[in-house]
């Protein structure tokens, strides 16, 4: 590989505005796409008739398919020497795959194999543009305040999302009515326009100037060959232990809610963006504390209380306490999803942040993939518990989260300089109860 330049050496901070705030027009309308899709997937893959194998299949592979793709990302973005040309052209054509989508509703084709393939597109394309994405968004934000500025932008664009998610449950629960099929056409449909209005505002953006070395290329064996001393891939294989735990139950909750619980589109909608708010809510808090004690300490800690979140939904099954259940589960992810993703901005270099992305991103994605494939497989094979093998799932994966989480972290070490802090203090300052100094508020610019 030789060495190669790109992007714009006179990176002003007028430029560094302009381009972050035109990231952030792209994410408002990135947000209500994903709004009026991902909650809606499941829901539609019923409405054509589905099985939990299928609902596994869902899940599994588009993550498997994203992932793999994923690992040629960073090779594209190198060969093209333009992170930016690869996020529009990738961007642009996952939204036509949500043409498709929309034609399978217009039309009433109920097969859902031929539905898991556009979603297995529409993630896919998707995925390639991450990595270069979130290398080239690292470079416009200064390391110690990547937890403000992102938790400030997760939150702001996650209440948007969750408006989108609320608009589309709205639409869903009044086009059941007349017909279901056409409320996920407008569904899909509006999706598509969204995207491309997101598409437009990612062409604005400027991209720093950035040399490719020689040395700065590693394949994914190396990365996978260096686990033992390395403190980046142990913590990518944390995540994906993590992941794999998790995943075994996640998409089965949609599948408890509108299938077990018969509980409606409107209530579904309601209790699965409880999480969404409360991230939202508390996303900038965590990044703030993130900032001043590190990343490192909030995922240990928010790991530990995700393995619980499957445990409340066996315990009580209704909607009051779902709700109490949704706002635990947001407290602990915020904390959990934003971290993951800065220590990654913090441990490696510029340089090598695209191909870092794309492989933590691979490993995860299999992960996600296999542990949808085993949910689905030993559903039915599993004993009754409280009335529902649902439960039995759930009861598996917390199993395993707790074990992942109490084992695992010990080996990870916080790669910058921060503030120590026992947990309980933390937990106690991230709820308000007990703030610690010097966390001042900061309103960080576009």
């Amino acid at each position: 590989m030789e060495d190669s330049k790109h992007g714009d050496k006179d990176f002003t901070k007028e430029k560094k505005e302009k381009s972050l705030r035109s990231s952030f027009l792209d994410g408002i309308y990135a947000s209500c796409m994903g709004g009026f899709v991902d909650a809606y997937l499941t829901p539609f893959i019923l409405l054509l008739g589905a099985t939990a194998k299928h609902i596994g299949m869902l899940s599994a592979l588009p993550n498997f398919f994203a992932s793999i793709i994923q690992l040629k990302s960073a090779d594209i973005t190198e060969k093209v020497k333009s992170r930016k040309k690869i996020i529009t052209k990738f961007v642009l054509i996952q939204a036509l795959s949500l043409l498709p989508m929309a034609f399978m509703a217009i039309c009433g084709i109920r097969k859902p194999f031929i539905f898991i393939l556009f979603v297995v597109l529409y993630a896919s394309f998707g995925a390639i543009s991450y990595p270069p994405w979130a290398s080239l968004m690292a470079d416009h934000i200064e390391g110690n305040k990547r937890g403000s500025y992102f938790g400030w932008r997760n939150r702001t664009l996650g209440f948007i999302a969750v408006l989108a998610t609320f608009t589309a449950g709205l639409i869903l629960h009044v086009m059941k009515k007349h017909n279901a099929y056409f409320g996920f056409a407008l569904l899909f449909s509006s999706a598509f326009i969204f995207r491309m209005i997101s598409w437009c505002f990612l062409g604005k953006m400027h991209e720093p100037y950035m040399e490719y070395k020689k040395e700065d290329y590693f394949t994914f064996f190396d990365f996978i060959s260096r686990l033992r001393e390395s403190n980046f891939a142990k913590f990518v294989i944390f995540v994906a232990m993590m992941n794999f735990s998790v995943n075994m139950a996640s998409p089965f909750f949609s599948v408890f809610m509108l299938r077990e619980l018969n509980f409606s589109y409107l209530l579904y909608t309601s209790i699965t963006v409880t999480a969404t708010i409360t991230i939202i809510l508390l996303t900038r808090r965590w990044g703030r504390h993130a900032d001043n004690v590190g990343n490192m300490k909030i995922i240990k800690l928010t790991s530990r209380m995700i393995g619980f979140i499957p445990l409340l939904w066996i315990i009580n099954h209704k909607p009051a306490f779902l709700f109490l259940a949704q706002m635990f589960s947001g407290f602990a992810w915020a904390g959990f999803g934003l971290c993951t993703s800065n220590f990654i901005y913090d441990a490696v270099t510029p340089a090598k942040r695209t191909r870092c992305i794309a492989y933590f991103n691979l490993l995860n994605g299999l992960a996600l993939c296999a542990g949808a494939l085993l949910g689905g497989f030993i559903l039915k094979r599993l004993p009754f518990l409280f009335g529902y093998k649902i439960l039995s799932l759930f009861l598996i994966s917390s199993l395993l989260r707790i074990i992942v989480s109490m084992t695992m972290p010990a080996k990870l070490k916080e790669v910058r300089s921060v503030n120590k802090i026992n947990s309980n203090k933390l937990f106690f300052s991230v709820i308000g109860i007990r703030p610690l100094l010097g966390m001042e508020k900061r309103t960080p610019r576009y």
